[in-house]
């Protein structure tokens, strides 16, 4: 039987030490046919070594540009050999089952991404995610579903970035990640147009992957009020109905953003405040948006 030649694809920035424990975790993994990728954003010497003695046959691409999430992504992706390609954050670890189950699934060719579920490093009795709602269009956000489904495979209106397999072939014709977002809502996007082209999504409820969360951009840093700001109004614009949007950015910047200003405000977080005011200055130039902060 010929095995599915499957390429893990991680994006490290600045967090080598990180990264070394989730190739320990996919050294472990008994999967025969597997090819894995580290892209080093932002990266001006080469840490190669210091991966492979971790997991000596890994694939090391340098980037001395910040590509973000998806741009880093992309640049894996396009060297990557396998049949799958599967998103890996560096944050989490992987154990030996889940690939099997998650190629299984999508032998249904309905099937364009399929995530596992997600549980919190340190506490893996919790939940972070087995699914999402779909995005709100008033608020235009969205929460994670952290609640276990009874059954074993689950609809979902958008994967997870931070661990998603796929066929090569869905992402040959859906294309490449957005990579205007640079980070947040971008696998949202890229979500809606692999269901428009007619594929599901799913969640497997029977296979997880340990996230450690947030470690790359703090969970509560200027930088993540910056982009996940930015985004969300320039997701909104791009997705909404035209009376969507209209009531989007009538509740957007008559109620949420002035709540969030003085909130930061009476905390007296001065950055926050200034990169908040920046992603509403900067979200009229989407959809080419790129690294801005």
């Amino acid at each position: 039987m010929i095995t599915p030649r499957i390429s893990i694809i991680t994006v490290n920035y600045k967090q080598p030490w990180v990264t070394c424990e989730l190739l320990d975790s996919i050294k472990n993994l008994d999967y025969p046919n597997l090819e894995t990728i580290v892209v080093d954003n932002d990266q001006h010497y080469d840490d190669s070594i210091l991966y492979r003695h971790h997991l000596p046959k890994v694939k090391v691409i340098n980037s001395q540009e910040n590509l973000g999430f998806a741009g880093a992504n992309n640049l894996g992706i396009r060297e990557a050999t396998g049949d799958y390609i599967m998103l890996l954050n560096n944050d989490t670890e992987i154990e030996n089952g889940v690939l099997e189950r998650l190629i299984e699934v999508l032998q249904d060719d309905k099937i364009g991404a399929v995530s596992p579920v997600l549980r919190y490093f340190e506490a893996p009795e919790k939940i972070q995610f087995a699914g999402f709602t779909p995005i709100n269009k008033l608020t235009g956000r969205n929460q994670l579903i952290s609640e276990l489904p009874e059954a074993s495979l689950v609809d979902s209106p958008y994967f997870h970035g931070a661990a998603v397999l796929m066929p090569r072939q869905v992402i040959d014709e859906c294309g490449l990640m957005p990579e205007d977002y640079f980070l947040y809502y971008e696998e949202i996007d890229w979500s809606v147009k692999i269901k428009e082209a007619g594929y599901n999504i799913k969640v497997c409820t029977e296979v997880s992957v340990l996230h450690k969360e947030s470690i790359t951009t703090g969970k509560n840093s200027p930088l993540k009020v910056y982009y996940q700001n930015r985004n969300r109004v320039a997701f909104m614009n791009k997705h909404a109905s035209p009376a969507s949007k209209l009531f989007f950015n009538l509740f957007y910047h008559g109620i949420s953003m002035p709540v969030n200003a003085l909130r930061h405000a009476l905390k007296g977080e001065k950055k926050h405040l200034a990169a908040l005011f920046k992603a509403i200055r900067h979200a009229s130039i989407a959809p080419q948006m790129g690294m801005a902060f």
